[in-house]
């Protein structure tokens, strides 16, 4: 029964141009823990997912395998549902863009936005990017190519239907400056203000040369251009603009608008502009939230079937279970942020903190109960020292005030920082253990008593974890609720909240929750396995998606000559006075995101963290590093230097870098951010 309201996610709707990777499953992982936990805190809660089908792009992967395009995207979105029952997604609805209550749906959204003055007929001649779904003009190519995925484009000319987006144009900037939280993180909604305020163009919204698409109800000859099919998926599923079907228009008025689009990064474009001005056409409410992720990364830039450097989360899985793949995915990486997947990473965060801290703090406590205790404890007597009451309290207290530190990171997308704050109390637990010392308390009966409430604490502690972690990790929280006897099948949030719910505890050691791995031997199977990919096509989250290229190696030739040319020292600028020196105000600051800026060889844009103060600088470094290599970098800023616009975005500060004439250096701090260089 819902106590708190509705709740409505969405993830963005996948393209089966192929099997999904592992960098679509951290978005759906990050959805479904922000569900569960919903739910868990008294939200009736919607959550939805599914898969986008139609374009240009299925119809020519579908032809060149000898079948329909329908028979072809039936295969994969299976592959794609068996892989979300794998990993228990517990999504609400499962939305395909070929379902019928969709098709039928978008056509009447057609005529609303019609009948709205917001379409007409025209010719589009421009650039086109089949991977990418995506029309450009000769501005918007950066170096002849597609400036989302740097592939080749190809020049289009035909009819088409056309959606008045520049007419909105204002309206999303007021948008933006009256609800900045509408788009988040900041660094995005900079983006997309940069974007708009570059020229906002009306957008072609059907296509007449393929015809694997929803029919233009003015125009049979025309298919609906797929965004405006896609983005619709998050009404259309609602029943959204059935008003005769009760059933549906129920739905609707209960769950619109969404509150969170969680969405890729590459994607952020579409659902802040493209979405919002649509909804205003139709005068719907606006989503209260789109969040825009980070990718994940591997060495060479983003996951790419085409580059076959993805990774399997079939795999995965299947040698580490899914929870330990949920824990990772959650706990590695911050939210907003690229994250550089390496399979050692991996590994060592399972044997750190699921197979260390959580699996033996349970092994341990169970085992001690049988042994000591023949498996059952009770209620303590409350103890008679001031010490082992300061030392029974300080557990306690911390178990019952982390249920409230969780919802706090929680309701900031922090899955990362929730996780910390159970993980201090698994940590806390063990050195209770490590303080009491059970073993010895075991072998002396006049302690009977005290063993009895040392191990009851432990195991109050453990009842108070399985309710922490049911949201990211709900069958490690079922297998250790069985094990230590909890009573109650049932899991309720408030009861992390109270210290002693049960009075007795009936103990079952079962099988090890997280065995320790050898890092050199799963090193060497992960690496055999990837080997034999299951699939070698190209993979996007969506049709927009652009790959991160990998850089060519340089020729060893090539090599010796930039070493040849970094030998050579530059000569001195002309000397400056102390009092010039002295205005210069330089700051340690940690560099907390980069990403390219769009239609810029050059520039990178870096969310730079000193102290407390959080800043956007743009630095034309792109020829030397890659975004990746950035992130978790303390460099030295220039904090001063008055503000300049470069590519329409603020540049507030300067990054000093090494030049030795070829390729640019970090010059690097090991300090503190925030603290000032002198």
């Amino acid at each position: 029964m819902s106590t708190k309201g509705n709740y409505y996610i969405t993830t963005p709707i996948y393209y089966p141009s192929s099997n999904l990777h592992i960098g679509h499953t951290y978005c759906t992982v990050m959805a479904d823990a922000m569900a569960r936990f919903k739910r868990l805190v008294g939200y009736d809660v919607m959550f939805l997912t599914g898969t986008d089908e139609h374009g240009q792009k299925i119809q020519k992967v579908a032809e060149e395998q000898g079948v329909s395009p329908k028979e072809y995207v039936d295969g994969i979105v299976d592959w794609v549902k068996n892989l979300w029952a794998t990993m228990e997604i517990s999504y609400d609805d499962f939305i395909r863009t070929t379902d019928d209550r969709h098709e039928r749906r978008v056509q009447e959204i057609f005529m609303k936005i019609n009948e709205a003055g917001d379409i007409y007929k025209g010719v589009y001649e421009g650039w086109y990017c089949t991977p990418c779904e995506s029309f450009w003009t000769d501005v918007q190519l950066v170096d002849g190519k597609c400036p989302d995925c740097g592939r080749p484009v190809e020049k289009a000319k035909e009819e088409a239907y056309f959606f008045k987006l520049s007419k909105y144009a204002d309206a999303i900037l007021k948008l933006y400056d009256e609800h900045p939280d509408f788009l988040e993180p900041e660094s995005r909604r900079n983006e997309m203000r940069a974007f708009i305020n570059q020229g906002l163009e009306d957008l072609c919204i059907s296509r007449s040369t393929f015809d694997w698409g929803i029919k233009v109800p003015l125009d049979e000859k025309q298919v609906i251009y797929v965004w405006l099919d896609a983005l619709t998926n998050y009404i259309t599923a609602l029943g959204y603009p059935e008003a005769g079907d009760g059933i549906d228009q129920e739905k609707f008025d209960k769950y619109w608008p969404a509150d969170v689009h969680l969405v890729g990064k590459e994607i952020v474009r579409f659902h802040s502009i493209i979405w919002p001005a649509m909804l205003m056409s139709m005068g719907l409410p606006l989503p209260k939230k789109v969040l825009g992720h980070g990718w994940l990364l591997l060495d060479g830039g983003k996951m790419s079937k085409s580059k076959g450097n993805v990774v399997d989360p079939q795999k995965l899985i299947e040698r580490y279970g899914v929870d330990a793949l949920k824990y990772f995915l959650l706990r590695e990486y911050t939210f907003g942020q690229d994250g550089l997947y390496t399979n050692e990473t991996m590994i060592n965060r399972i044997n750190a903190d699921l197979a260390n801290d959580l699996g033996n703090l349970l092994s341990r406590v169970v085992s001690m109960v049988e042994k000591y205790q023949g498996g059952h404890v009770h209620t303590p007597e409350l103890p008679a020292d001031e010490a082992t009451i300061n030392l029974d309290h300080s557990l306690k207290d911390l178990a019952v005030f982390t249920a409230k530190k969780v919802e706090g990171h929680m309701d900031v997308f922090a899955f990362n920082r929730a996780l910390e704050e159970i993980w201090v109390l698994i940590a806390r637990s063990n050195k209770y253990i490590d303080e009491t010392l059970p073993w010895a308390l075991g072998k002396d009966p006049e302690k009977a008593e005290r063993l009895n409430t040392v191990l009851y604490n432990l195991v109050e502690s453990l009842r108070i974890v399985s309710i922490l972690i049911y949201p990211f990790m709900h069958y490690s929280a079922d297998e250790i609720r069985k094990q230590i006897g909890v009573q109650d099948d049932e899991v309720v949030w408030t009861d992390a909240e109270i210290w002693g719910t049960q009075t007795e505890y009936n103990v079952v050691k079962g099988d090890s929750l997280f065995p320790r791995l050898d890092l050199a031997k799963e090193l060497e199977a992960l690496e055999a396995l990837n080997k034999t990919p299951d699939v070698a096509e190209e993979s996007d989250i969506a049709p927009s998606l652009g790959e991160v290229e990998a850089q060519e190696e340089i020729p060893e030739l090539e090599k010796a000559a930039e070493e040849a040319i970094a030998a050579e020292v530059k000569p001195l600028k002309p000397w400056i006075d102390y009092e010039d020196f002295d205005k210069l105000d330089l700051r340690v600051g940690k560099i907390i995101s980069a990403e390219p800026v769009r239609k810029s060889k050059k520039l990178l844009h870096f969310e730079v963290k000193m102290g407390a103060e959080t800043r956007q600088i743009l630095s034309g470094v792109a020829g030397s590093f890659t975004p990746e290599e950035c992130i978790g970098k303390s460099v030295i800023v220039v904090a001063n230097l008055k503000p300049r616009n470069m590519m329409g975005v603020e540049s507030k500060g300067m990054i000093l870098f090494a030049d030795n004439g070829a390729k640019l250096g970090w010059v690097e701090a090991d300090v503190a951010d925030g603290e000032s260089v002198s």
